[in-house]
């Protein structure tokens, strides 16, 4: 994609940009935001994200409503937090309410809208008011979404339909969010938004992949999954791909993104799709941003900074887990920073330690069977939401049926759990059932992007409250935060040495710290730094990691690894080459 395109290809009033994880959706969104801008447009652009990094590239807060950005006219910059949007939701719905009700009643409201159904919705009601709500709509030629990496996208945009539908036929007005009188009054907007995204002369849905076989394999499954969605106008974009190789790492480095765009899936070959080259920079400030598009170079700051400390090694993370008796092992970080790989890795190390190890992930767009084999002997899970959904609703039901509540009662119960707020509760249970395996086996759980790991943390004690309602709190869910804050648990946060990755690393750190889980190793990962490239854009991109790593290096007082670009696939055996050991 070039400048020239966005002058010859008519591009439709909202845009999606969706894919895995650290493919570029905010830097491309912002670009093309941007440059629309730029071409007289009046164009929103709005972060679905929990953990957006879209203040990175601003270089500023960004509230819910959105801020016009003055060194770009005729654009405005919108950051959807859900916890914020819920707080609006809640106090919406109780206030007129304040002064009138006794204070018994308005807590017992507070409450009942305390759970994680509610934060859903508020984010949702938000999301649905930028694409249905006619007066929003009149004022932007354009409306464009940085969304959350796929396997959240897909539950996002199913939304609208769902909620509309159970709104329309709930019929005691009353759900797991209280009372529905309000959202009835919006099913209109609800009605909009589906058709707005189920029609492709108001839709586009760009797919963004990096010429790398995982995020290509999800591209894959999100075209299905939301082409069943109805959503039909998509395109491709790969980003980041180097054509000018000329030493033995841009060679590797090049022939690995080639490799992966010969197995192109042929569900993506029917699409248009566009490039963009990798650029010898990182997207963050405007400057970068204004020049993603063209030949032109941001000025680069080079600052000589020496490492605080020599980094330590991936066998000695497995030392102090294992000296220390974790039994509850997280990796966490933004998306495409090599969670997979390195949970699995240290799975691995475990397994061939002689410990029980279960490897497990709790991100929708799972991707374990890409580094470690059914067969290959490790005992893997992930969360399957239409299994999970499945039994939950089956579990509730019989548990119903065993009280002995009357028939209206249970025809209640079903009615509820058609809410799409059950799919979140059932894959909460999931999860604090996964943790339970830390009883008799070492668990090590590869977890979704920042922003949904933090936010089901934050939730589970609302969860457990939901959960009561049903007739009890299970084990699994009671024990599930005090193990979480436990000398059994660890968090290892895996990032790269760039920006945007260590600023979300330095916010993930701080709200898990709020929360009481404890922090001690960060793994740098793909270090092109330590490949000795000479190619011109990997070179300059080499260069800019010394100021990450000096500065991870201070803040974990060395207690970090750092990992170097590797050209292989990592998988089964390979993995062990994380570890310095050639397979």
């Amino acid at each position: 994609m070039d400048e020239l395109e966005f002058e010859k290809t008519p591009l439709t009033k909202y845009l999606f940009f969706t894919g895995k994880g650290g493919v570029g959706k905010t830097s491309l969104s912002c670009a093309v935001a941007v440059k629309l801008a730029s071409m007289n447009k009046k164009v929103l652009l709005i972060s679905t994200d929990p953990a957006s990094n879209l203040q990175d590239v601003f270089e500023r807060e960004l509230p819910n409503e959105g801020i016009a950005i003055p060194e770009v006219p005729n654009l405005v910059v919108a950051n959807l937090d859900p916890l914020k949007a819920a707080a609006h939701y809640r106090e919406a719905v109780v206030g007129p309410y304040r002064g009138k009700l006794p204070d018994a009643a308005i807590k017992d409201m507070e409450e009942q809208l305390s759970g994680s159904c509610t934060v859903e919705i508020a984010a949702f009601d938000e999301f649905a008011s930028y694409l249905g709500n006619e007066e929003t709509n009149k004022q932007y030629d354009h409306i464009i979404f940085d969304t959350a990496p796929t396997g959240h996208t897909i539950r996002f945009l199913a939304l609208p339909s769902a909620w509309n539908d159970f709104v329309a036929n709930k019929k005691d007005g009353v759900s797991c969010i209280g009372q529905l009188s309000g959202l009835g009054a919006k099913r209109g907007i609800y009605r909009r938004a589906t058709e707005a995204l189920n029609d492709p002369a108001l839709t586009t849905l760009f797919l963004v992949t990096r010429p790398d076989k995982t995020a290509i394999k999800e591209a894959s499954r999100a075209f299905e999954e939301l082409s069943g969605l109805g959503l039909k106008n998509q395109r491709l974009i790969i980003n980041g791909y180097l054509s000018n190789a000329d030493d033995a790492v841009s060679f590797a480095y090049q022939k690995k993104q080639d490799e992966a765009l010969c197995s192109l899936p042929e569900n993506l070959k029917e699409l248009p799709t566009a490039s963009v080259p990798l650029r010898p920079y990182n997207i963050v400030g405007l400057e970068a941003v204004k020049c993603l598009f063209s030949d032109k170079t941001p000025s680069l700051k080079k600052e000589g900074v020496r490492l605080s400390a020599a980094p330590k090694t991936l066998k000695d993370v497995i030392d102090d887990l294992v000296r220390n008796n974790r039994r509850v092992i997280f990796t966490m970080g933004k998306g495409g920073v090599g969670k997979t790989t390195i949970a699995s890795a240290i799975a691995l190390a475990l397994f061939q330690m002689g410990k029980k190890v279960v490897l497990a992930t709790t991100d929708p767009a799972h991707h374990l069977e890409n580094a470690i084999d059914q067969d290959y002997g490790l005992s893997s899970v992930y969360i399957d939401e239409k299994k999970v959904l499945s039994d939950y609703e089956k579990e509730v039901l019989a548990q119903a049926e065993k009280n002995g509540l009357a028939k209206d009662d249970i025809d209640y119960i079903k009615e509820d759990l058609r809410s799409p707020c059950t799919q979140e509760i059932a894959s909460f249970r999931a999860f604090a059932k996964i943790v339970e395996k830390a009883d008799d086996a070492i668990v090590v759980i590869d977890t979704a992007p920042t922003g949904h790991t933090l936010m089901l943390l934050e939730s589970t004690e609302n969860y457990a409250k939901q959960i009561a309602h049903t007739g009890g709190v299970p084990k699994e869910v009671e024990r599930l935060l005090p193990r979480l804050k436990g000398p059994e648990t660890e968090v290892l946060v895996v990032t790269l040495p760039e920006a945007t990755p260590y600023d979300e690393s330095n916010r993930l750190v701080a709200d898990l710290h709020r929360t009481g889980i404890r922090v001690r190793w960060w793994i740098v990962n793909s270090s092109l730094s330590l490949t000795g490239t000479h190619n011109v854009i990997l070179g300059a991109r080499a260069a800019s990691e010394a100021k990450w790593i000096a500065k991870i290096g201070e803040k974990t007082q060395g207690n970090y690894v750092l990992i170097p670009w590797l050209g292989d696939e990592l998988k089964d055996e390979k993995l062990m080459e994380l570890f310095g050991e050639k397979k």
